[in-house]
């Protein structure tokens, strides 16, 4: 591989996961050691990434202007999204009161819901709600305008329903997260009901692969010390005082 092309793909793997080790480089682009610290500290000197004791992470935020559909969500980070989801889905008890967001993440949640648990849920997503209720489940959805490309409820309507509901707790995805424009999403109609519901929830989590971090889009649903962030893994020196919680690997 010529060294344009390590470079390349050294961003591309940075782009997707926000941060990565030496021992990752080396293991998916077949060079050794010391020519990926050689590639990081020329893409650091060049201003492209931050290079970090052991590997190296965004430099600066990334806007994110568009979204992946259902189906190319569900191909990326499968590994890391079902032990996030799995984290998620042990918090859920008997007694609580669930509201759960649209999204291959919260989606997985479904998978290790307990059908011991007699918890009651709400949710914006078509595939949630037949899930819920294949397992036995007492399940809302919401009412409103169905985007088809995240097959989620979305939009003013929706968002107005939510306001009759006290959840316990909330597990919401986001596409991007930043400490200065917090929690956020492209798309204006979903972040009405990403808003709604975190504001009628007692405790929210938001459910996010570590992709996300350092990348903003258009509309910011909410500020970074709003909700508990559950995620595989954070780029270092970021978000220390928040409340984060790093599912094992």
């Amino acid at each position: 591989m010529l060294t344009q092309e390590r470079h390349e793909a050294i961003l591309k793997i940075l782009s997707e996961k926000g941060s990565v080790s030496v021992a990752e480089l080396t293991k998916t682009l077949g060079v050794s050691e010391s020519t990926v610290r050689r590639d990081l500290i020329l893409l650091s000197n060049s201003g492209n990434l931050k290079k970090i004791h052991g590997g190296a992470t965004l430099t600066k935020k990334q806007f994110i202007s568009g979204e992946d559909t259902v189906s190319d969500k569900s191909e990326k980070n499968i590994d890391e999204k079902r032990r996030i989801a799995k984290y998620a889905a042990s918090q859920i008890n008997s007694s609580d009161f669930v509201y759960l967001d649209a999204g291959t993440t919260t989606l997985f949640m479904i998978d290790y819901l307990s059908e011991g648990i007699k918890a009651n849920f709400v949710t914006n997503g078509i595939t949630h709600a037949k899930a819920l209720s294949k397992k036995g489940f007492s399940v809302c959805i919401l009412g409103g305008q169905l985007k088809h490309s995240t097959e989620a409820i979305i939009g003013l309507a929706a968002a107005n329903n939510l306001q009759n509901y006290n959840f316990t707790k909330a597990f919401i995805g986001a596409n991007g997260i930043t400490e200065a424009q917090g929690f956020s999403t492209p798309d204006s109609e979903e972040a009405f009901v990403k808003a709604a519901a975190i504001n009628r929830s007692f405790v929210t989590y938001i459910l996010a692969d570590s992709s996300k971090f350092g990348k903003v889009s258009s509309i910011s649903f909410a500020p970074i010390d709003r909700a508990c962030i559950i995620t595989d893994k954070m780029p270092d020196g970021i978000f220390d005082k928040l409340t984060v919680i790093k599912v094992a690997q």
